[in-house]
């Protein structure tokens, strides 16, 4: 029997879980009303590499036990579980798009596992479109963690595919694809220029650093001409003894990384606006040094952005009437 005196406070309703799912990787979160993360999980389950039972076995697995608990709580997903080979296409979101246009292209999908918001991509139409599904959320995040990139800003995300989003009065008016990982990794493993690295053996933090800004140098000094001339040189130096076995991938690392910079700043014109990095910290740094050999200062970074960005979308949705974020849109305010 409960004594009178027994005050406990019943425990609180989750307000959302958050899916990123990706072609490599299921990351799930359990917010709470504010868009603070207060469960994570992981499984190396993305849409390439799902486990017997599809995607429905991965959802129980990862979040059912969450489902079951808190039953009422809406369930958001972004990514390419989203995508044409993923567990339900959702037309993608054309640029310029804020995150009230993300927000009004979520497909509300009944799976066998209950009902899933899925998130649009964002596509970049034109002569040379380009699109993107998963890294709206992390930019939209960054956007509610740092309200002052909203007017004008690059937000850049790096990794596998980099991504380069232009932001103006808080939308997203464009972005571009660098395939700058992808390369990497190409060339590191299927090229005679990653074979020293191979077995090389040493190497310092501070040899692979200055390994790493050599190439960003030679990209930048490559001019209008780009690094096309200047890849086999990741082997050259080393023949002739002028850079270690052990950091010949840095060097290669920083001609892409810095061809990318070359890149962008040609097609602005030379003028960059405010630039914050979003993802990997480690990678991040490395892009961050890269700014720095081209002259962009000031550059930041924000890490794990994503669930706050599902968070901040889910509420433009009016999925989370009783949390909604001080920035609302009409569809909540009641």
């Amino acid at each position: 029997m409960q004594h009178p005196d027994d005050t406990r406070v019943p425990e609180p309703q989750p307000g959302l879980v958050g899916l990123d799912w990706g072609t490599s990787s299921l990351r799930a979160y359990l917010l709470d009303g504010t868009g603070r993360v207060v469960d994570r999980r992981a499984r190396p389950w993305g849409i390439q590499h799902l486990p017997a039972g599809g995607y429905a076995e991965a959802f129980q697995t990862v979040v059912g036990d969450w489902r079951d608990r808190w039953p009422e709580t809406p369930v958001i997903a972004a990514g390419m579980v989203g995508s044409r080979t993923g567990w339900r296409e959702v037309p993608y979101v054309e640029c310029p798009a804020d995150v009230g246009a993300i927000a009004a292209g979520i497909l509300p999908f009944e799976s066998e596992c209950g009902l899933i918001h899925l998130v649009p991509g964002l596509l970049q139409s034109g002569s040379a479109p380009d699109v993107m599904r998963g890294e709206e959320s992390q930019i939209i995040g960054a956007l509610e963690r740092e309200p002052a990139l909203a007017a004008d800003a690059l937000v850049v995300l790096p990794g596998t595919h980099c991504k380069w989003a232009r932001i103006h009065d808080s939308r997203v008016t464009g972005f571009t694809t660098y395939l700058t990982g992808e390369q990497f990794a190409m060339l590191r493993d299927h090229s005679i220029i990653g074979r020293p690295a191979r077995d090389a053996v040493g190497g310092t933090d501070a040899s692979r650093a200055a390994a790493f800004s050599r190439g960003v140098a030679a990209a930048r000094a490559s001019g209008a001409a780009g690094i096309a001339g200047k890849l086999f040189t990741t082997r050259s130096l080393f023949l002739c003894g002028e850079l270690a076995a052990a950091d010949t991938l840095d060097y290669l690392s920083g001609l892409l990384v810095g061809e990318e910079l070359r890149s962008v700043l040609a097609t602005l014109g030379g003028a960059c606006p405010p630039c914050v990095l979003v993802g990997d910290p480690t990678l991040c740094s490395r892009y961050r040094d890269a700014c720095a050999v081209f002259g962009i200062e000031g550059v930041r970074s924000l890490d794990e952005t994503g669930p706050l960005g599902l968070w901040r979308i889910a509420s433009a949705a009016g999925l989370l009437p009783g949390f909604c974020s001080p920035i609302v849109e009409p569809a909540c305010r009641g």
